[in-house]
């Protein structure tokens, strides 16, 4: 196998231009789930997917979906024969808002090359795992005209606002996308030039408060010192939640948060000890401090306790603002949940919490939107030796086991949907890739490392995990 590996690794390297090419004609489309007006885009975008993944050889290829969701694109390729695994290869084709368009240094849709970064929303989260299985599999039917086990693929379009119908979904289709270990290039590295394979991600819960205090606005000189500012009102509320490390403090922020093992809280040589770093690679302004209990690692904090952040806030925006008092000001939360966390529990929590703390009676509205667990896995076993394998031969480096802070909801019952089959998250973004952010980012070097180390990672896990 090893002289077909190298054979199909050559193929990745001699259609890179045409994987770039694919990537950015993916990411000028600005397939926003969240947005409405968007729709049609997240239309385009499915179809340009599965158009990629016919023209690397696919079968079977079509957008689907169910009742409600966005569209879902599928394909296949099932000729390696009964004695090897079928993996099914997930990513998303679905996108963030670009956020504040003016920040960015290139359109957000335009994707740009600099300093061998190519900048662009979607360019590293997910567009860039959604091209990356599609050259894989493209690279062993140019060089080989089959591949080493049979595979699945599920790029989604909705992941980005929660994967709300990939549950149902998987339940109508569970026959036609059942597999032996799934693979999803949806995460990251450790850091550029270093693989990393992740076992662990928090949960997630968010929610919107909405205070209200007048049918209307009025003139605040004529008004104010009477009648209470609900922005100053939701200010107090979610001050309220955190205490002076910015860690949740409402009763029940931190029950039934799993204990940590010893060496889980043992500090991470290169990470723990290098604070001011981190703060560099995340672009935390000179002399702003970091947050979260300082008797705490940093890999805990961000991997391994619950957080919370305020993503959006509605009162007047400045840009045509009066001298008046709002009628209403809203927040939306979002809340990350460390392993062992009930979603529902942390928010009953906050609800009870808010509507306690609300100032001068004004009416509250707490809505409750997203919520997922905290999923881990024990990263050992044949498919995770594959996985470090694989990486180590695509990347020239030692993979690092790794969590992220971050959530992707549907990872547990994916897996438990066929059977608690092993999940392999790698993916193509980095500490700087700034994901979500503005100028988000997909380092072209490390990518190509992740499409060698797909390629690698089929073969390996033909030969590992071959039926009797």
């Amino acid at each position: 196998m090893s002289g077909a590996v190298d054979v199909a690794l050559n193929a990745v390297d001699d259609a890179f231009a045409q994987a770039r090419a694919d990537l950015e004609a993916l990411a000028r489309i600005p397939s926003i789930s969240a947005d409405s007006e968007r729709q049609a885009d997240v239309q385009r975008s499915a179809e340009a997917t599965a158009e990629l993944l016919r023209g690397q050889g696919l079968e079977h290829v079509r957008i689907d979906g169910v009742e409600g969701s966005r569209p879902y694109v599928v394909a296949e390729w099932m000729h390696a024969g009964p004695d090897v695994p079928t993996v099914l290869l997930y990513a998303h084709h679905d996108v963030q808002p670009p956020g504040i368009v003016e920040n960015w240094e290139s359109d957000p849709f335009a994707p740009e090359e600099r300093d061998g970064r190519l900048y662009g929303r979607g360019t590293a989260d997910d567009k860039a795992g959604a091209v990356a299985h599609a050259h894989a599999i493209g690279a062993w039917l140019r060089s080989r005209g089959t591949v080493p086990c049979n595979v699945r693929v599920l790029v989604e379009g909705e992941e980005e606002i929660g994967s709300p119908t990939l549950h149902t979904y998987l339940q109508t289709h569970l026959d036609e996308l059942r597999s032996d270990v799934l693979v999803l290039a949806d995460s990251g590295n450790w850091a550029v030039g270093i693989p990393g394979l992740t076992y662990s991600l928090r949960g997630l819960a968010s929610a919107d408060i909405e205070l209200r205090a007048l049918e209307g606005p009025l003139h605040s000189g004529m008004a104010g010192g009477v009648v209470p500012d609900p922005a100053m009102a939701l200010a107090r509320v979610l001050a309220s939640l955190v205490d002076q490390h910015g860690d949740p403090a409402f009763a029940g922020a931190f029950e039934d948060l799993r204990r940590l093992r010893a060496e889980e809280r043992m500090p991470i040589a290169g990470f723990d000890d290098r604070p001011e770093a981190l703060a560099h690679v995340y672009g935390v302004r000179p002399g702003v401090e970091l947050t979260g209990n300082p008797a705490t690692t940093l890999h805990e904090r961000l991997w391994l306790r619950p957080a919370l952040s305020v993503i959006g806030f509605d009162s007047h925006p400045i840009k045509g603002s009066s001298n008046q008092i709002v009628a209403r000001a809203a927040a939306r939360l979002s809340m990350r949940l460390g392993p062992g966390q009930d979603p529902e529990r942390f928010l009953a929590s906050l609800r009870t919490h808010v509507e306690a703390n609300v100032p001068w009676g004004l009416e509250c509205t707490v809505t409750l939107l997203e919520r997922a667990p905290a999923w881990e896995t024990d990263p050992t076993g044949p498919a995770f030796d594959a996985a470090k394998r694989a990486l180590r031969t695509g990347f020239g480096a030692e993979a690092v086991l790794m969590g992220v802070g971050g959530s992707i909801p549907f990872v547990g019952p994916f897996a438990d949907a066929f059977g608690g089959i092993p999940a392999l998250l790698m993916g193509p973004d980095d500490p700087g890739s700034n994901i979500h952010g503005e100028n988000e980012s997909l380092h072209l070097a490390d990518w190509r490392s992740l499409i060698r180390s797909e390629v690698c990672l089929l073969a390996e896990l033909a030969s590992v995990m071959r039926r009797e």
